[in-house]
């Protein structure tokens, strides 16, 4: 059991370490110290419906339909071209973003619709999570679907725990208004890698 808990977890680190949309909109609510608990939980909660769901089949079924692939593909692409024209106008502008709490912090419903957005509205988190992890883990004989499974989130949980929690300790830098717009150029650019990686 431990050989597909591992599996499940390498397999997950692999995907979930590259800079994404959810990645990133985790990084600046630790950075502005705003909602991480909430934040977190809703990445791994998200997490943990659509590994079971990829692993109980769905994976499967939409790996096998071309038609549900090209619409996922073209749908996570103009997804994530949106992201990264957003992401570039905010490097564009002067003004830099709070590495705290205020007064005009963001009340917790916006901040769980943020969230729930930039993970259940981004299609390349299905093709992620649903066919490829998914296939895999349903591809485990036995109870290693669900060890696999297990071994998936808790990796997501750690990954998304250190990134909303550690963001404090890059505060200092990103104080700098210079930071956040080399972050958000970064971001841009790599959404529209993506997006050009998905469509080809």
């Amino acid at each position: 059991m431990f050989t597909f808990f591992l599996k499940g977890m390498g397999l997950s680190a692999s995907l979930i370490m590259a800079i994404g949309s959810q990645n990133a909109h985790v990084l600046r609510m630790g950075l502005r110290r705003e909602h991480v608990a909430l934040t977190v939980l809703a990445c791994v909660v998200c997490e943990a419906v659509l590994i079971a769901i990829g692993i109980l089949g769905m994976g499967t079924l939409l790996s096998n339909n071309p038609l549900w692939m090209r619409i996922a593909s073209w749908g996570g692409a103009a997804f994530l071209f949106w992201y990264g024209v957003r992401a570039m106008r905010s490097a564009m502008q002067s003004h830099s973003m709070r590495v705290s709490g205020g007064e005009q912090a963001m009340n917790w419903r916006p901040a769980l619709a943020a969230v729930l957005a930039v993970t259940l509205l981004n299609p390349h988190v299905y093709l992620d999570l649903l066919v490829l992890l998914g296939a895999v883990g349903a591809q485990q004989p036995g109870h290693g679907k669900f060890w696999f499974g297990l071994g998936a989130l808790c990796n997501a949980a750690l990954w998304y725990g250190l990134l909303g929690y550690g963001a404090r300790l890059l505060a200092p830098l990103f104080a700098r208004p210079l930071a956040w717009r080399i972050l958000d150029a970064a971001i841009a650019i790599m959404m529209w890698a993506l997006a050009i990686q998905l469509l080809m």
